[in-house]
């Protein structure tokens, strides 16, 4: 792979290893671009503290910390500073404002939940809710029409074990607006190392169908995850007949 936009930091609370493991893995393994795109913070109304991503306090860290490594390693490797985030339009502004000061590359969307942490809807979880399913496609779709997100990571995060022509129906929803988006869509290696409920088989024969262009994400949690060859050639199996976009235009 030439580039990976998806690499986590131990400030999201549940990965591991220090900043600088993760670029010399990077650069072990032959990567051009890294991009590290942590869980972004969110500044909850009632005060709630969340223990999946990071901290408010953590932000300045995490770009002193990366802009450092980008100096010293910048004839070896590029390193880019993103967040991986939800789109949760009410609290925009304030996240925005926490933001505002810093040399922001890019983000990348994951609605890993439909509201906030720690309400019981994570979009992981078994559902069969019909209700759930289409407000996760909602915000998956409004999030990538506001152009705040390069691309959309693990769209078929979401574990709908419900009636399948209705899975079908929404997901074919969500893919046909991102190919109007000219969005990728990501095949999620962690998902494929971790044997989550996704990659799921279902969407991306949907993908397939509608034509979407996919990007390869690593997600690593760990420095030793950026290097995972075999996977990564599963990966491009399942991706078979798509365009594999191997380089994000970041301005």
């Amino acid at each position: 792979m030439k580039a990976n936009y998806h690499t986590h930091t131990k400030r999201c609370q549940h990965a591991e290893g220090e900043d600088r493991e993760y670029v010399e893995a990077a650069i072990e393994a032959g990567y051009e671009i890294l991009g590290f795109a942590d869980h972004c913070p969110w500044i909850f109304p009632d005060g709630y503290i969340s223990n999946v991503r990071m901290r408010t306090s953590e932000v300045e860290g995490y770009f002193v910390s990366l802009e450092s490594l980008r100096k010293e390693y910048e004839r070896d490797i590029t390193i880019l500073i993103g967040f991986e985030a939800e789109y949760f339009p009410p609290l925009i502004e304030a996240q925005d404002e926490l933001l505002k000061d810093y040399p922001l590359d890019y983000m990348i969307l994951a609605q890993h939940f439909m509201s906030r942490d720690g309400k019981k809807c994570y979009a992981g979880s078994e559902t069969d809710s019909v209700e759930m399913l289409k407000h996760y496609v909602d915000l998956c779709i409004g999030g990538m029409q506001t152009g705040r997100y390069k691309y959309l990571a693990h769209p078929d995060l979401i574990h709908y074990v419900g009636d399948s022509a209705i899975y079908e129906k929404e997901m074919k929803r969500l893919c046909e607006a991102m190919k109007e988006n000219n969005v990728p869509l990501e095949m999620n290696i962690l998902g494929l190392l971790t044997g989550r409920n996704y990659p799921d088989s279902r969407f991306w024969e949907i993908a397939k169908a509608v034509g979407n262009c996919v990007i390869i994400g690593m997600d690593a949690h760990t420095p030793e995850q950026l290097s995972n060859p075999n996977y990564v050639e599963k990966a491009k199996l399942l991706c078979e007949g798509m365009e594999i976009i191997e380089e994000l235009e970041i301005k």
